[in-house]
């Protein structure tokens, strides 16, 4: 007779700057999805693989949805959620709690569609000072929808968190387990070290260039107990590049530096870490190169 197994996927999804990615993280217990402060810090859907005992559970960290859609990068993260969540057993709806958005409203109105259960997850829940001020914005929030279930959480502090991978996890259909029991995500770690470079350069740098800036990895070669990368930084315009080099090539060095530190942690070993800058004029509304730098549109 043969044990039970189960496997399913989840999509976690909502709109920018809800802490999504903290969230998949905190449930991984590791680093897998990049996070800063500004939104659309995830462009890809990230997969992170979570098996305890019995229970393999799939995470798709989608990018945020939003509403303003001019350029084609903005256009593909929009699809890469809508498919995302078509192939899904469970969906996770991450909102703020302190407000609810067009946006939020927009990603509700898309994922009612899908025919699977839905749980709002009600995150950043330690910034509300007044704790009485929390069950009448749960109540107001569980009147959108017949949602699943609703779980307060604050995925920055893995408050509560435990409870939503519970309600989670009764959603996983008997199955065979799609991956290896320690593996945690089906993403290379070439991928991965081009995120992590993008990474520092979304928390380092102003307003405006993190979102005319995205990173390909030209050498990812380890030789012995070294990691050999060579990162190319892709920017819009001169004046950008000026910015990522910074005086003297300081800015650089910076996030040159605190990216080598988060690779080695990833991957256990040294890492001899090389960063260039150059510009490609509007790639990020040029389909044919979204694609070059791995964005698939079709």
């Amino acid at each position: 007779m043969t044990n039970k197994t189960y496997c399913g996927f989840v999509a976690i999804v909502g709109r920018p700057n809800v802490g999504k990615s903290t969230l998949l993280n905190d449930i991984l217990g590791k680093k897998l999805s990049i996070t800063s402060k500004k939104p659309q810090t995830t462009r890809h859907q990230i997969l992170g693989i979570k098996t305890i005992g019995a229970c393999q559970t799939i995470y798709v960290d989608t990018p945020g949805m939003h509403k303003n859609t001019p350029k084609a990068i903005n256009r593909y993260m929009n699809k890469s959620v809508i498919q995302a969540i078509q192939d899904v057993n469970a969906i996770v709806f991450v909102v703020d709690c302190r407000h609810w958005t067009d946006e939020d409203e927009m990603v509700l109105e898309c994922i009612r569609k899908i025919n699977v259960p839905i749980i709002l997850a009600i995150n950043k829940i330690d910034l509300i000072k007044d704790k009485e001020e929390l069950l009448p914005r749960i109540d107001v929030l569980s009147k959108r929808f017949q949602f699943a279930s609703i779980v307060p959480i604050t995925a920055l502090k893995s408050s509560n968190v435990d409870a939503l991978e519970k309600e989670i996890n009764q959603y996983m259909p008997e199955c065979i387990h799609y991956f290896p029991d320690d593996e945690y995500t089906d993403r290379s770690m070439k991928f991965l070290a081009a995120e992590m470079i993008r990474e520092k350069l979304m928390r380092a740098l102003g307003e405006e260039v993190p979102y005319s800036i995205s990173v390909v990895i030209e050498k990812y070669e380890t030789k012995g107990k070294i990691t050999e990368i060579a990162g190319l930084i892709y920017v819009e315009r001169d004046g950008q590049k000026a910015i990522v080099i910074g005086k003297k090539g300081e800015m650089l060095k910076k996030i040159g530096k605190e990216a080598r530190l988060d690779i080695e942690k990833m991957i256990g070993q040294k890492v001899f870490l090389q960063l260039w800058v150059k510009v490609k004029s509007g790639w990020s509304d040029n389909s044919k190169w979204l694609q070059h730098l791995g964005y698939t549109l079709d």
